[in-house]
């Protein structure tokens, strides 16, 4: 079976080799290395994961979830035996997460309504316009920016959503207006399908998910393995995950997990004993998903691009579930967090009131040139959007202090 083509290789704006580059590398480690060197993976050091960045220095920010992504993705795609592979799918686990905004899905719910008139705002269709434009790498001749310059294989394996917004679709891995860029990495694609390097980029990241979300709960006081309310972790699964799930399957799977040797027979005590037995627990539930995958993944010829899928078992997947059910419950759900929520819902929704009102003089220098480049009011709308999605939580909060709160100066 064929490895990646030149077709996999292209980028939108041809790069001739390097005159010197020791040592030498492939253009998809080229790529890695762009993800990892641009300013929105710096960003997402502080941004939220589930608990925010600020509140405590154990819990897992956006950057240290995307690292934890690559490695699993890594793993899993090394198992298959293809380097290349591996070098894609960790490549997309690194910039998974780029496009998402301040106050993780909270900020990414109160974007897309504001930005409904503009075709609305999805963390992964904005993860793509950074790689493709709004990052500063490549330029094509005319001086308009292709963001990173990646090839058509990354961008591909980036892509967790490959169609556009429409009525109904949550869920969606492309804006209109970056249509020709995405149009162009789908090329010999079939429909929606994604490519395997995408498949093992989603299931490293709800595999990370799952797993680690519970732990930071745990640490954080908020859940307790051996006292679970049973009845609300099933109502936070089908509310939030499987909604045509059963008590019965459900609690299949919670056996299941419980039986893994692992599994805390008392509760967490916040000791070095304690968090070592946690830590066994995250790798041996990592290991029991990932092995469960391999195993019943055909890989006779080769897996890449669009060649073959991963078969994730259905009791894998609700296993999957379950533990998101209980972070959900035991922390994303809670009064506490419900409250700060709704404080970080207003506070995006008037930074993006005042930055439309006073227009380019408030915007970074990047975004003030987009601005005064729009030829309209929807334009100008997902200028500000991609000004407030690149906010940390941190400076989310500076900029509504000094554009919301301080009195504005006289004219």
């Amino acid at each position: 079976m064929e490895g990646y083509s030149a077709h996999d290789r292209e980028r939108v704006v041809a790069e001739p080799p390097k005159r010197v580059e020791a040592p030498e590398r492939t253009a998809f480690e080229r790529d890695r290395a762009r993800v990892v060197h641009a300013a929105s993976s710096r960003r997402l050091a502080a941004k939220t994961q589930v608990v925010g960045p600020q509140s405590d220095d154990f819990v897992r920010n956006r950057l240290t979830h995307s690292l934890e992504v690559a490695q699993i993705a890594r793993d899993i795609a090394r198992a298959f035996g293809a380097s290349e592979l591996a070098d894609l799918a960790e490549t997309a686990a690194l910039a998974h997460d780029l496009g998402h905004p301040p106050f993780g899905h909270n900020g990414e719910d109160v974007l897309h309504e504001l930005a409904g008139p503009a075709g609305g705002f999805e963390g992964n269709a904005q993860t793509l316009r950074i790689l493709t434009r709004l990052e500063s790498k490549t330029q094509r001749p005319d001086g308009s920016s292709v963001g990173l310059n990646l090839t058509r294989a990354t961008l591909d394996a980036c892509t967790k959503y490959p169609w556009p917004a429409a009525p109904g679709v949550r869920k969606f891995g492309v804006y209109d207006d970056d249509r020709p860029v995405f149009d162009w990495l789908r090329a010999g694609a079939d429909g929606q399908r994604r490519c395997v390097e995408a498949q093992i980029m989603d299931l490293a990241d709800d595999v990370a998910y799952s797993v680690h979300d519970v732990e930071d709960a745990v640490v954080a006081g908020k859940a307790d393995l051996t006292r679970l309310d049973v009845s609300a972790v099933r109502d936070a699964v089908r509310g939030w995950y499987l909604p045509d799930a059963d008590d019965a399957s459900l609690d299949e799977a919670l056996a299941g997990l419980r039986a893994v040797e692992s599994w805390p027979r008392g509760p967490y005590d916040g000791s070095r004993a304690g968090l070592a037995a946690l830590k066994n627990l995250t790798s041996d539930l990592i290991g029991r998903f990932c092995g469960a995958v391999h195993r019943a993944t055909p890989a006779e010829g080769g897996l890449l691009r669009h060649r073959g899928d991963l078969v994730v078992p259905g009791e894998t997947r609700l296993e999957i579930a379950v533990l998101k059910g209980i972070a959900t419950h035991y922390v994303m759900l809670a009064e506490d967090r419900r409250q700060t929520q709704e404080r970080q819902r207003e506070l995006l929704a008037e930074l993006v009131v005042v930055l439309l009102d006073r227009g380019p003089d408030a915007l970074d220098r990047q975004f003030a040139d987009d601005w005064l480049a729009a030829p309209g009011d929807r334009e100008r709308l997902r200028v500000v959007v991609d000004q407030v999605a690149s906010l940390t939580d941190v400076t989310a909060y500076a900029w509504h202090d000094r554009l919301v709160r301080a009195p504005r100066p006289p004219i």
